[in-house]
């Protein structure tokens, strides 16, 4: 019966119009404050639009309730004005992931990207086209919207955001004509072409894999089993030594660590002196940028 109850409400979003599947909610802010005498409104506008967008739209073809939508916040720092109309800055995006039977909320992706440079006139609409490549601003936003969707999948199903990852991908392939920066690969070695080739590189899968027993078998299971969720953790965590050994510094586990850093260490700060060792040198291990903050780990022991 309730299988039936499922198909039936499926049939009902795919067969009635105007009822599409909206992934995200997004809250947007755009800081301007070091542009001086433009007209404010420009980026009111600018606010408003990039936040429709993002919300309106309907990135795949699942159906998605009002509780399931992805939460995320962008930032866009306007910090210089190229023209009347084309802007230079930096964009940061977060997403969150809720984890079972708890009121917390997981960072799934942190990512502050250099390379944000559009052209936008006031009131102009965004419109994604996912055949053509007409704006930056749309092309930046729709990459993005792919990769948060893409990784909430992967912590929910085994390399389950393959296909969204694809549509990130296609994006930067169409983008290769652009004037502005990120898309191509010589242009940097941590930029929008190399995030994506990476995550989709065969020597990444392990990260990819930790993505999902990380939260599935981790912190999905840590409300009733702390010690098992906590031991499976650690557990997914080993297998990115693979990917540190293939290519040490890799823009991927940068992205993994950027939204992990932090939670490992509260993660670990409650186990038992035996394992918040092995954490910490596995940690420091896979993980080189942040040793300060795995050093917290071990200082208090």
């Amino acid at each position: 019966m309730l299988l039936k109850i499922k198909t039936a409400l499926i049939l009902l979003f795919i067969l009635l119009p105007g009822i599409k599947a909206q992934e995200l909610r997004c809250s947007v802010q755009i800081e301007s404050r070091k542009i001086q005498g433009t007209n404010k409104s420009v980026f009111e506008t600018l606010q408003k639009a990039v936040t429709e967008f993002l919300n309106n739209t309907s990135w795949t073809n699942e159906i998605y309730s009002q509780q399931e939508r992805i939460e995320c916040n962008i930032l866009i720092n306007v910090q210089q004005q190229l023209s009347s109309d084309e802007f230079k800055g930096t964009i940061q995006v977060q997403a969150r992931r809720p984890v079972f039977n708890t009121s917390y909320s997981t960072v799934t992706f942190n990512r502050r990207d250099q390379d944000m440079q559009f052209s936008y006139v006031e009131d102009q609409p965004l419109v994604f086209n996912p055949n053509t490549f007409s704006s930056n601003l749309v092309a930046v936003l729709a990459y993005y919207a792919y990769m948060i969707i893409a990784i909430d999948h992967d912590t929910f199903k085994q390399y389950g955001g393959t296909p969204y990852y694809q549509k990130a991908q296609d994006i930067v392939t169409r983008a290769q004509s652009a004037k502005e920066p990120g898309w191509k690969s010589f242009e940097n070695k941590k930029n929008r072409y190399w995030l994506i080739n990476k995550i989709l590189d065969q020597y990444h899968r392990p990260l990819r894999q930790c993505l999902y027993e990380y939260h599935i078998k981790g912190l999905d299971i840590m409300s009733d089993k702390t010690p098992e969720g906590r031991a499976n953790i650690l557990s997914a965590l080993e297998g990115l030594r693979k990917v540190v050994k293939q290519e040490p510094g890799s823009i991927a586990m940068q992205l993994f660590f950027d939204a992990k850093s932090d939670e490992l260490v509260n993660i670990f700060s409650g186990a038992f002196p035996i394992e918040k060792g092995k954490a910490a040198t596995l940690l420091k291990e896979i993980d080189p940028s942040n040793i300060k903050k795995y050093d917290k780990l071990t200082s208090s022991q």
